[in-house]
């Protein structure tokens, strides 16, 4: 089983570690600011549903 990412982490910091630059999107198909939390995030993620 993978580890999960903390969600205090930064955007940026989790594309920086995995090299993946431009990777992460919102819900709605727009990229993701660098410094959004990645738990801020989830939320969007759960509330679009």
């Amino acid at each position: 089983m993978a580890r999960r990412i903390r969600s205090d982490c930064k955007i940026g910091t989790i594309e920086k570690r995995n090299g993946i630059p431009n990777a992460i999107f919102k819900p709605n198909g727009k990229n993701a600011r660098s410094d959004m939390n990645l738990g801020t995030l989830r939320k969007l993620f759960e509330k679009s549903k």
